[in-house]
C-alpha cells in the first residue's frame, strides 16, 4: 500500500474529484479526514468508504472560515496524532461574463478556491514542520493557465493557486515539505454533466486524446504526489488534461 498509515486531509471530498481521491487514498492504506461543507452528503460518503474497509472520518468544514479550519485540523491531530498529507481540492464555480459578474459571486469563488487553500495550508504547516515532513497538493485548473470565457473569478483563483504553490515550495522544501499542484482539464463530473452535449463535443474536439478525463485520473495524480514516489517533486504543476495544454 502506497499510503499505509499516512494521515490525509482531503477537502471538498464528498463528491467528484475529492471523493474519488478519498476512495483511492483509503484503498492505499491512508487514514482519511473527509472534509466537506455538505454535512449530509459527507456523512453518507464517509459511510460508503468505511463499508469498503477504509479508515475514514467526516468533518463538516467551511474552508473559507479560518476558525472552522483550525478546529478541524486540531481534531485530526487529536484523533490520529499527525498530518502527513493535505489535498486542497475544495472548489466552487459562479460563472458569468465580466460585465454580468456580481461582486458577491466573485468573492464567493475567491473565498473558497483561494482563501480556503491558504487557510488549510497555513493551518497544517506547523504540524508538518514539527515532524519534518509532509505533502501539500492543491488543485489548480487549465482555466488558471489559459483563462476561460465566463470564469474571471475561477481563473483568477486557480492562477493564484499556482503562484502560492511555487512560493510555498520554496519556503517549505527546506523543512521537508513537498508542495505541488494538479491542474485538471475537462473531467466528467456532475459540474460538467450539466453542460449541453454540443458544448461537450466542442470541448472534446480541442483535446488531443479526444475525450474527457475521469475523476480517477485526478485521484491517481493526487496519489502520486502524496506518495513517497514523488519525494523529489516540488513546486510542480502536474497537468492532467489529455494534452490540451501542449
Amino acid at each position: 500500500m502506497r499510503l499505509k498509515d499516512k494521515v490525509a486531509i482531503i477537502t471538498g471530498a464528498a463528491n467528484g474529484l475529492g471523493f474519488e481521491a478519498a476512495r483511492i487514498f483509503a484503498k492505499e492504506g491512508a487514514k482519511v479526514a473527509l472534509v466537506d461543507y455538505d454535512q449530509a452528503l459527507g456523512e453518507e460518503k464517509a459511510k460508503v468508504l468505511r463499508n469498503e474497509g477504509g479508515d475514514v472520518t467526516f468533518f463538516q468544514v467551511n474552508v473559507a472560515d479560518r476558525d472552522n479550519v483550525d478546529g478541524m485540523v486540531e481534531e485530526v491531530v487529536e484523533a490520529y496524532g499527525k498530518i502527513d498529507i493535505l489535498v486542497n481540492n475544495a472548489g466552487i464555480t459562479r460563472d458569468a461574463m465580466l460585465t454580468k459578474l456580481t461582486m458577491e459571486d466573485f468573492q464567493a469563488v475567491i473565498n473558497v478556491n483561494l482563501t480556503g487553500v491558504f487557510n488549510c495550508t497555513q493551518a497544517v504547516v506547523p504540524h508538518m514542520v514539527a515532524q519534518g515532513r509532509g505533502k501539500i497538493i492543491s488543485t489548480s485548473s487549465v482555466s488558471g493557465v489559459y483563462g476561460n470565457v465566463g470564469q474571471t473569478n475561477y481563473a483568477a483563483a486557480k492562477a493564484a493557486v499556482v503562484g502560492m504553490t511555487k512560493t510555498w515550495a520554496k519556503e517549505l522544501g527546506r523543512k521537508g515539505i513537498n508542495v505541488n499542484a494538479v491542474a485538471p482539464g475537462f473531467i466528467e463530473t456532475n459540474m460538467v454533466a450539466a453542460v449541453p452535449e454540443k458544448v461537450i463535443n466542442q470541448m472534446k474536439s480541442t483535446i488531443p486524446l479526444q475525450r474527457l478525463g475521469q475523476p480517477s485520473d485526478i485521484g491517481y495524480a493526487y496519489l502520486y504526489l502524496a506518495s513517497d514516489e514523488s519525494n523529489y517533486v516540488n513546486g510542480t504543476v502536474l497537468h492532467v488534461d489529455g494534452g490540451i495544454m501542449m
